[in-house]
């Protein structure tokens, strides 16, 4: 058995470095984990941080907050970074979720889940989608590499069902949202065989748009970056 699960961790590093669209991060160990700073250039996360965008999402005005909080949430025993997301349509809050990351010592950042809720008329109406690394088989993805490869594809979350979320390196030279030299990534996931996202990555400044490249249409673009008011 032992030899087995050797084999087959083997195997997955070969994908990953292939850039196989199913294939799933390095073997995960806690002991790559150092402390919670996230320093990565093309997504860094430094509490008191807050990102605002603006876009349309489920054909509404959409208003996306983002703020990276000074908690953290221990995971797997690995310190997280809480990052608290508000979404707004229509100026009435829709989903708010708390995201937890942490970086490993290459870099490179993790994604360790998230608990999720939408809401209508101020009521939680669904939870769908909420995952917990080490949770019910749920194990950690990769958000962003510390040195992207154009091509390379990894997986960003892993819950079987609920949380299976793709991204693919299509360019480190996008141009978009008046930035040049964007990191364009393609997401998606086999639960939603029909659409495709387009993120947009800048060194020093992180996610800048989102847009649909194939589905229903959505977008959000990057409108403030700022220390976030307390």
């Amino acid at each position: 058995m032992r030899g087995l699960i050797l084999l087959a961790v083997l195997i997955g590093l070969f994908a990953v470095g292939c850039g196989d669209a199913n294939s799933f991060p390095p073997d995960f160990e806690a002991g790559d984990f150092h402390g919670a700073k996230i320093d990565n250039k093309w997504y860094s996360l430094t509490p008191g941080t807050q990102f605002v965008y603006q876009g349309v999402k489920e054909g509404k005005s959409a208003r996306d907050v983002v703020t990276v909080t000074p908690a953290a949430k221990r995971i797997l025993g690995v310190p997280t970074t809480v990052v608290h997301d508000q979404l707004f349509l229509d100026g009435q809050l829709a989903e708010e979720t708390h995201d937890w990351y942490a970086q490993d010592e290459d870099g490179n950042v993790w994604y360790f889940g998230e608990a999720t809720q939408e809401l209508e008329n101020g009521m939680v109406t669904s939870r769908e989608g909420s995952w917990q690394a080490g949770v019910g088989g749920a194990a950690p993805g990769l958000i962003m590499e510390s040195d992207p490869k154009v091509g390379h594809a990894y997986a960003q979350e892993h819950f079987k069902g609920q949380a299976e979320d793709h991204a693919r390196v299509l360019s480190l030279s996008a141009a978009t949202a008046g930035y040049e030299g964007a990191q364009l990534t393609r997401e998606w996931t086999p639960l939603e065989p029909g659409v495709i996202d387009h993120k947009y990555y800048v060194p020093g400044v992180g996610l800048v748009r989102e847009t649909t490249a194939k589905g229903p249409q959505e977008a959000l673009v990057l409108v403030k970056k700022r220390r976030a008011q307390r």
